[in-house]
């Protein structure tokens, strides 16, 4: 596999994760369960936000990409982005400087990274956004523009925390489409957490189905069946 997440384990007053994820490079795999299952916790766990309680010395918490062990890298060299659920963007940055925020963290010249965001932006349907406000964005557009800075940085895995639950269900469908259509053109592995198992199959090559912080079934989403839905 592509990607490994190793025992993702964290005791929660609410609820206990205990589970394992993998997928295969260029995939994206949907995690789906009721609010407060765990899986915003499983993604904070992966992108290096949450440390894994987990005492299993025969079966660490440790997190691989392409075989390389990237679990005790800080966050900022672990080659994974995040896409949160309400956009997060720095209200106080232009739509390009915000796209082009990471690289310039890394190094990039300002306008190297200006030029390559207005590129992304262009991809995100957003061409002629970068100068304007992030406040004057409608809720679809702030997620194309935080989808846009999330790829800036060139991860190799892209986690989505419920990304479009504040949009309304024509433009979900449609930006759910494009999310998808984006996924597949520059071959990132994603890993995108809903509780819509249409979204899940449409989105999807693979779904995991989670409940109380562990797993109730996993495999290909056209292998998925409606009448899974009554584990829930």
């Amino acid at each position: 596999m592509f990607f490994n997440a190793n025992n993702l384990y964290k005791k929660m007053s609410t609820v206990t994760v205990d589970l394992s994820l993998s997928a295969e490079e260029g995939t994206m795999t949907a995690i789906v369960g009721p609010s407060g299952s765990g899986k915003t916790t499983v993604l904070r766990m992966i992108a290096g936000l949450e440390k894994s309680d987990s005492k299993d010395e025969s079966s660490p918490f440790s997190i691989t990409i392409g075989g390389t062990d990237v679990t005790k890298l800080p966050v900022s060299r672990r080659q994974i982005g995040m896409v949160f659920q309400n956009g997060a963007l720095f209200n106080h940055l232009s739509v390009e400087d915000n796209v082009a925020y990471g690289p310039v963290c890394h190094g990039v010249k300002r306008s190297e990274a200006r030029r390559a965001a207005a590129e992304l932006l262009d991809k995100m349907n957003l061409k002629g956004f970068g100068k304007r406000s992030v406040e004057t964005l409608s809720g679809g557009e702030a997620q194309r523009v935080s989808l846009a800075r999330t790829l800036a940085i060139k991860p190799k895995i892209v986690l989505f925390d419920e990304p479009l639950s504040a949009v309304d269900a024509p433009l979900r469908k449609k930006l759910g489409e494009e999310i998808r259509a984006i996924q597949k053109s520059e071959n990132f592995t994603g890993i995108f957490v809903t509780h819509d198992i249409n979204e899940a199959k449409t989105i999807s090559d693979s779904i995991v189905l989670i409940k109380n912080g562990r797993i109730l079934w996993q495999g290909p989403s056209k292998d998925f069946d409606e009448s899974l839905m009554k584990l829930f």
